[in-house]
């Protein structure tokens, strides 16, 4: 049997469409190490490194100006941590320096244990990106400022949020331009296991998919978001709600393009299920 933990039907807003107000200053990245992205040390490769943090560098400039950016220069990233196989990559980003056409962008690469969730800051860097727009050939024309503060501490007060972003690419498109089904749900899943994991600090493998429902198709080039949340948690398992969203990068239209339920449940070395925490932090019998 399971325990409800919030029955919020859209963790984001009440409509399917929305433009830009709810995107938080500061924009993430997260994702896993595979065996793929690993050297023979078992590490992290750190051009992987760098080209994650140039990704979500990019989004962060993308969300702020709503023009194409190109990555100028970066400085001052030093490795100081090793990143390990089967580690939670967290990667942030913010805008903290905007001139007339280009602005800087600060990210930050933290790797986290999935069991003990101990986190590890492994680098930090600057991001400069200058626009590359027409607009710029108007001598009046300018990127808009940085945010107050206080705005960015509401849009960022959402702690039990998963919040991953990421942009579509071309191989992961079908003939139409646009994301393939099957990359979309591995995205959801990924997800959903990144926020499973969190909660229980357990290994936990995805037993089901009881509903998903595809609204838009999302076009190669958008911003993709992934908000991910559990819902219910049961003696050895949990639910997790993961919402998809597009965003258009030039007018930061978002829409909710898919929604899904995954029942993750977690095991031991053995592949048998074990119970998760109760919500006193133990575990339970």
């Amino acid at each position: 049997m399971t325990t409800p933990l919030n029955d919020d039907q859209n963790m984001l807003a009440s409509d399917d469409v929305i433009y830009g107000q709810d995107v938080p200053l500061i924009s993430r990245l997260v994702t896993v190490v595979f065996p793929g992205d690993t050297n023979h040390h078992g590490t992290l490769f750190g051009g992987a490194g760098f080209a994650l943090m140039d990704r979500i560098a990019f989004i962060s400039a993308t969300r702020h100006g709503r023009v194409p950016f190109v990555t100028a220069s970066c400085e001052r990233i030093d490795y100081t941590a090793p990143v390990k196989l089967g580690q939670i990559v967290e990667l942030t980003a913010k805008v903290i320096r905007v001139g007339r056409t280009s602005l800087s962008v600060e990210v930050e690469l933290v790797a986290e244990n999935m069991i003990g969730g101990e986190r590890v800051l492994c680098t930090r860097g600057l991001f400069h990106m200058v626009a590359k727009t027409e607009l710029t050939k108007d001598k009046s024309w300018s990127l808009p400022p940085l945010p107050q503060a206080a705005v960015a501490e509401i849009l960022d007060d959402q702690p039990t949020l998963l919040r991953m972003s990421d942009v579509v690419f071309a191989d992961q498109a079908n003939s139409y331009g646009t994301m393939f089904g099957g990359v979309a749900m591995a995205a959801m899943s990924k997800s959903a296991f990144i926020a499973a994991t969190r909660y229980c600090r357990l290994p936990t493998v995805l037993a089901s998919s009881r509903k998903m429902d595809f609204k838009y198709p999302v076009r190669v080039g958008s911003i993709l978001e992934l908000v991910s949340k559990v819902i219910k948690s049961g003696r050895s398992s949990v639910v997790v709600s993961t919402e998809l969203w597009s965003e258009d990068m030039m007018s930061g239209e978002r829409l909710m393009t898919a929604k899904g339920e995954f029942t993750m449940v977690a095991v031991d070395e053995n592949g048998h299920p074990v119970p998760v925490l109760a919500e006193d932090g133990a575990r339970e019998a």
